[in-house]
């Protein structure tokens, strides 16, 4: 009996998958779970007939699941030899495990990103520190989670931080060193796309002094006494016209992204500076629930017509 064909969502936490699995029921689109944390495939065997999409978090190896993103990249290589329709694939998982690749991609597009150096090991952290005026940012390249992210408000703090034993080593060896960037207001914006097309921007309060925040995981340098005081995520109103929406579409566009967050912060000083690109991007319960197309609805709804023509007629 030829298997029915029907969505495949790459994945290697469970935590994640249940807005999904109730958008997929919602709309009538029959899903199944690939995890990719232990398994095999036959290399001279074909996929089963349907649309993969990836979901392949940078933060894998947090949760113990050091080698799941080259087990995704060997399935993806599988499915994208064969033939078959696959979202966020193999080029994507690069964007995702490497703020590298994303600092350079969005400076060469022309976005204004932050100053960031690259230290391989902790040898020269010292040293290229000191390019940076206090406070700067730390981060690891391989993030998620807000992974590595921390304040150093003085060199002597961050020496201090580097000879403890709270110093964060880094999934791939790479600490990015980065500018500190004052917010005008205490918020950073981030952008969701499905399709490659806009849904919604998210106001991400940071008034309790964090730096960088995701919907599913707060990214907290520092939580503060009153972190609980402000809910944390809302719709931005008022950005549905925003120019930077067709710049990111565009540039989601020429490198193959479909299902994306990216996140900006407008600075003090008037910059709007854009540092992250979120490929494995989940959602707030309290935003989707205010939204007038909830996201996880949006991907169902995609990846479900993405199905149907892919279906012989």
């Amino acid at each position: 009996m030829t298997e029915l064909p029907r969505v495949y969502i790459l994945h290697e936490n469970p935590d994640w998958l249940p807005p999904f699995t109730a958008a997929f029921a919602a709309e009538g689109v029959p899903a199944e779970e690939v995890l990719l944390t232990r398994g095999s495939i036959d290399l001279d065997a074909e996929p089963a007939p349907g649309v993969y999409w990836s979901r392949m978090s940078a933060s894998a190896h947090s949760r113990g699941n050091v080698h799941s993103k080259d087990y995704t990249r060997a399935y993806l290589r599988w499915l994208e030899d064969s033939g078959r329709r696959v979202v966020n694939g193999g080029d994507t998982i690069n964007f995702e495990v490497s703020k590298v690749q994303q600092h350079r991609a969005l400076r060469a597009a022309g976005f204004d990103v932050p100053k960031t150096v690259a230290v391989f090991g902790r040898d020269d952290l010292r040293e290229r520190s000191r390019e940076f005026a206090t406070p700067f940012i730390t981060k690891h390249n391989q993030g998620g989670k807000g992974l590595g992210v921390r304040r150093l408000d003085s060199f002597e703090e961050f020496d201090a931080y580097l000879a403890s034993p709270l110093f964060e080593e880094p999934a791939d060896g790479i600490t990015l060193l980065q500018e500190y960037l004052p917010a005008e207001r205490p918020f950073i914006t981030r952008v969701e796309f499905v399709g490659g097309r806009y849904v919604y921007a998210v106001r991400v309060d940071i008034s309790a002094g964090s730096f960088e925040l995701c919907p599913a995981d707060a990214c907290v340098i520092d939580p503060g006494n009153d972190a609980a005081a402000v809910e944390p995520f809302a719709l931005r109103k008022g950005f549905d016209s925003d120019p930077l929406i067709a710049r990111y579409e565009a540039f989601l566009a020429d490198h193959g992204i479909e299902i994306a967050g990216i996140e900006f912060i407008e600075t003090a000083d008037g910059r709007r500076v854009t540092y992250d690109v979120n490929t494995n991007t989940n959602y707030n319960p309290a935003v989707e629930a205010s939204a007038p197309l909830p996201a996880a609805r949006a991907i169902a709804r995609f990846l479900g017509g993405l199905l149907t023509a892919s279906v012989p007629a």
